[in-house]
């Protein structure tokens, strides 16, 4: 038996942050033309004040340019969920609630269309580098844990590897006191046996104008190989990320008004409202309808006949495509 459907639950109040210390990152913590928010903690406080409640999955804004990867811990995601950026490229939101790995990252920056999709979640902590500074008081009236650098103490910390701002990392055990649990994933996905019916599928190709996401079907491993702009993702610690199901969703997606330094549009993904779907499991794809009627709710997956699209037991990828 797969896990059972989650429910989403209601939640009305805006998550209001504990008094931080004032202990700052080491110089350089936050990444030059990205970040909004500097140390704000008051004296004699420590870092546990500032964690999540138990019960709030972790969601963290990874970058995602070429010059990023490999990833750190995104093996351990739960959900990896792809969305377009500026330029026609992409960032991804990676939410933990089974298992939070020593370090993730690289980190980067949010953008408004998260502050929707979060929603779905019962008061998450959001980690990421910083946002534009008009979308930081958006930020501040949601239900959220918001955790950019300088929040809580050694939190973050800049790695040698790779030069900034793509060399940020979190040390997520600095945020929540342990992983919350699978019933943290209210995000309306249900799993379980595949459904009938399908078609047989090795290999499925979704496009961005500037990134490229190709999921291959390993019979050997009963996972979707994933590759970003032809070459294998892993990560550092040279594991290969292999989803047991991916989602490409047809969404909407709109300019919004805010813009790069560049003065690119920062478009704006709509996932509530309803459209098709593709669920990629077990070497087949089955067409689907998705709906999410609000914000606060998660987000069905259903047949023509209006049955559920269970998903297979492991790591989910939603794949944000422009309808």
């Amino acid at each position: 038996m797969g896990r059972r459907a989650r429910t989403r639950r209601a939640t009305t109040g805006v998550a209001l942050l504990a008094a931080l210390m004032t202990l700052s990152l080491v110089a350089g913590c936050t990444s030059s033309g990205d970040d909004g928010r500097g140390p704000g903690q008051e004296q004699g406080e420590r870092p546990s004040q500032s964690r999540a409640a138990e019960g709030s999955v972790l969601a963290v804004k990874i970058d995602n340019a070429r010059s990023a990867r490999p990833h750190t811990g995104l093996d351990s995601a739960d959900i990896v969920y792809v969305e377009p950026v500026e330029g026609g490229l992409s960032r991804l939101m990676a939410v933990y609630a089974t298992k939070l790995p020593p370090v993730i990252g690289p980190v980067r920056s949010a953008r408004e269309s998260d502050l929707e999709l979060l929603r779905q979640f019962d008061q998450p902590t959001l980690a990421f580098s910083g946002a534009q500074r008009r979308l930081l008081p958006l930020i501040d009236e949601e239900p959220v844990n918001a955790q950019p650098p300088g929040k809580t103490s050694d939190a973050y910390y800049r790695g040698t590897a790779t030069p900034a701002p793509h060399n940020l990392y979190l040390r997520p055990d600095r945020l929540l006191p342990s992983a919350p649990g699978a019933d943290a994933l209210t995000t309306g996905f249900r799993y379980g046996t595949a459904p009938s019916g399908g078609t047989p599928e090795t290999t499925r190709t979704v496009r961005y104008p500037a990134a490229r996401f190709t999921f291959t079907w390993s019979e050997s491993r009963d996972r979707w190989l994933a590759s970003m702009d032809g070459s294998p993702t892993v990560t550092t610690d040279g594991a290969r990320v292999a989803p047991a199901t991916v989602v490409v969703q047809y969404v909407n997606v709109r300019e919004s008004d805010f813009h790069d330094s560049l003065g690119n549009a920062t478009p704006y993904t709509e996932t509530v409202g309803e459209g098709k779907a593709e669920v990629l499991r077990d070497g087949k794809a089955f067409d689907a309808d998705w709906k999410r009627a609000n914000a606060t709710d998660g987000t069905d997956f259903t047949t023509g006949n209006g049955k559920p699209v269970t998903f297979a037991e492991g790591q989910v990828w939603v794949v944000f495509a422009p309808s």
